[in-house]
């Protein structure tokens, strides 16, 4: 029998209305699209139907608004029936590091009482290799349709950063991998009518492990430069300088150290690898559990620069996993909040740009009241507008670990600071 017959695209089904799955169905809207987006959250509904968002992301409202005016996008809480199926949900990790699948697997499975002969199914989700392939396919023939021949199925994975999502969601070269040849044409004749960027088509396979592999280099060099920090700090040296020289050879490009690694892709993606072949990946798992044992360190050296005040207050300057974002998932600062609490250390979060967190926040002036030290995990662009004067008549001793060297440490030090940075 031959294959399902190629018709012009006209509807499309998001599942999953987070950082990707919302910008996405937006941007497919306003290019013509007939968008159902999905999503079990009754607020995140109510919030996309009144043209709101309930992230933010610069642009997104006015993008989202332009969607829901023009008709061509809706939420609801279950699939319908549509020309294209995209599945944008969340892909964690477990505590032993395997991946979770469930929301792939849920997704998957809601699809299927509407899956018709012609479908196509696209994966944005990071998966593990062999997701797209296996699991994904596996649960959609459950409808009784045959793959590669009634329904097609690719993996086309978002590569875009918090803050710059919109412009990167249009402009970023797309990778497409299909489970066969055909699926892949098909994805990529519908994201060629949204992306600006090259698409580049390959097998489901490939896709997947560009993914990982793009997460798992960015995060091998930021605990390079974490290790380079700590060697530094041991050698009485300023790693930051050092690393600012070593860049000045032509072959060298190390990244920034840090508290940590957060976000929802380089701490998880990189255990996907060290999963599917854990004999392979030393090094990659090495990388992993530097990062991770960054926000101990940074407590660590925290209570040690506090070791001779007696019951000492710390101000806690931003919670979100980078810099003028709201996105605290996966954020380092967690991991240090819990050891500062855990040896009973007070603490005031200031952050303006995350709206909720596990601890409670405050405002700037409740937080340097009577602190002995600023620890500043996320580098905002309001921080280094304060006047370090000002702000050093609040506190009990003027101590203030810049873990982002966001801060005029010159400014701070004639304030009287002692300024101390990775």
């Amino acid at each position: 029998m031959s294959r399902a017959e190629s018709l012009p695209v006209e509807t499309v089904c998001v599942l999953g209305l987070g950082y990707v799955g919302l910008p996405t169905a937006a941007v497919l809207a306003v290019n013509g699209f007939r968008v159902t987006g999905v999503d079990p959250r009754a607020e995140v509904l109510q919030s996309v139907n009144r043209g709101e968002v309930p992230i933010h992301e610069v642009g997104l409202k006015t993008l989202v608004q332009a969607a829901v005016n023009s008709g061509n996008l809706h939420a609801q809480s279950e699939p319908q029936p549509a020309d294209v199926f995209v599945i944008a949900v969340p892909t964690p990790i477990r505590e032993d590091h395997t991946a979770d699948l469930s929301f792939v697997e849920q997704a998957a499975r809601s699809i299927v009482p509407h899956l018709r002969s012609g479908n196509l199914v696209l994966l944005e989700s990071t998966s593990p290799p062999g997701t797209t392939g296996g699991l994904l396919t596996e649960i959609l023939a459950e409808s009784g349709l045959t793959p590669k021949k009634d329904f097609f199925v690719a993996h086309c994975p978002e590569r875009i950063l918090p803050g710059r999502i919109l412009s990167e969601l249009v402009q970023n070269d797309r990778i497409i991998g299909g489970i066969d040849e055909e699926s892949a044409r098909r994805a990529a004749e519908v994201y060629r009518r949204v992306v600006d960027g090259e698409i580049l088509v390959t097998s489901a396979v490939v896709a997947e492990l560009v993914k990982l592999v793009e997460n798992a280099y960015r995060d091998a060099n930021i605990a390079f430069a974490n290790e380079v920090a700590r060697i530094s700090h041991e050698c009485d040296a300023d790693g930051w300088q050092v690393i600012e020289l070593a860049n000045r050879h032509p072959r060298v490009s190390i990244l920034r150290p840090g508290p940590g690694v957060g976000g929802h892709c380089i701490p998880v993606d990189p255990w996907f690898l060290v999963g599917a072949v854990p004999d392979l990946s030393r090094l990659i798992r090495t990388a992993r559990e530097v990062n991770d044992s960054m926000p101990a360190w940074v407590a660590e050296r925290t209570l040690a620069e506090l070791a001779d005040v007696k019951e000492p207050k710390v101000s806690i300057w931003g919670v979100s996993y980078k810099g003028n974002v709201d996105d605290a998932r996966e954020t380092p600062a967690l991991g240090v909040l819990e050891i500062l609490e855990e040896r009973g250390v007070r603490f005031s979060v200031v952050d303006f740009h995350v709206k909720q967190f596990k601890h409670p926040l405050d405002d700037i002036e409740a937080s340097i009241t009577d602190a002995d030290c600023i620890l500043l995990l996320s580098d905002h662009r309001e921080f280094a507008l304060f006047e370090p004067a000002a702000i050093g008549k609040r506190m009990r001793h003027r101590i203030v670990f810049d873990t982002r060297r966001c801060l005029p440490r010159d400014r701070w030090e004639d304030a009287g600071f002692r300024v101390i940075t990775l």
